[in-house]
């Protein structure tokens, strides 16, 4: 069992939790109000950038085992790890997922949300719709002694219910004053089984769901995640802390409705 795994942090820390998670809504929230046609995903990461940099602040994927820019763009089909570029023009109609995570005092926020570019279909609409809702179901079953299966569980039931595919390559992960540590938190799963909750766990639940299969492919440039499908693929995250009362979430925007 990792030694991080089984940290309580002190109430100075999970205050640092808080800030960083805060400070992550609301650069996503900024991010998202830009979304529009004919901008770049390079211009997207270009001005996280800035807007991380004003606020103290410092983007956490620029140069974690390489990544090559400060934030994740995934559009349409791309489940995962999108690399933001100049070349990559939104088009009414698309999708895309802005997945932020930022560092401040140390401690690390993630977080990530599915926008629509201009109109789209209904196919696309209720893609969306459900992997927000699953988002939700999801943390609904945190509390001190449920169990990892649980969260997975609420995911796939949900989305599968629509026909929809649930990814099983890419999971949740514990986050505190690193990146990616235990629990891993997969988005399916059995009620009842694995690892049970305990009070102070801090960890994403971020489900990736396709409108068609649940297989993806890694693309050559070793961190682009797409459908095998190509079909559209979309993804809701929050960072989430375990509370004797049942779950907060570090990630919701202040004045932002559960």
């Amino acid at each position: 069992m990792s030694k991080e795994f089984l940290v309580i942090m002190s109430d100075d820390e999970l205050d640092k939790m808080r800030a960083v998670g805060q400070l992550a809504a609301e650069m996503l929230h900024f991010l998202g109000s830009m979304v529009k046609p004919e901008i770049s995903t390079l211009e997207l990461n270009n001005v996280a950038i800035k807007w991380t940099k004003a606020h103290n602040a410092i983007n956490a994927p620029l140069g974690y085992h390489g990544f090559p820019k400060s934030i994740c763009t995934s559009v349409n089909e791309v489940v995962c790890h999108g690399i933001p570029n100049k070349k990559q023009i939104l088009q009414n109609g698309d999708i895309i997922n802005i997945d932020v995570t930022l560092i401040l005092d140390g401690y690390y926020g993630d977080t990530s949300k599915t926008f629509f570019v201009g109109n789209s279909n209904n196919k696309t609409k209720k893609l969306i719709e459900v992997t927000n809702e699953c988002l939700k179901l999801a943390i609904k079953e945190v509390a001190i002694n449920k169990r990892i299966g649980d969260i997975g569980n609420a995911i796939q039931t949900y989305a599968e219910s629509f026909g929809f595919g649930v990814v099983r390559d890419f999971v949740g992960h514990g986050i505190g004053k690193n990146f990616h540590t235990e629990p891993q938190v997969p988005h399916y799963g059995i009620k009842g089984n694995g690892r049970r909750l305990q009070e102070g766990m801090i960890f994403t639940i971020e489900p990736m769901i396709n409108i068609g299969t649940h297989k993806v492919k890694l693309l050559n440039d070793m961190w682009t995640v797409i459908t095998q499908d190509k079909k559209f693929s979309a993804q809701f995250e929050h960072t989430i802390l375990v509370t004797k009362d049942g779950f907060e979430i570090l990630t919701l925007k202040e004045n932002e409705t559960f």
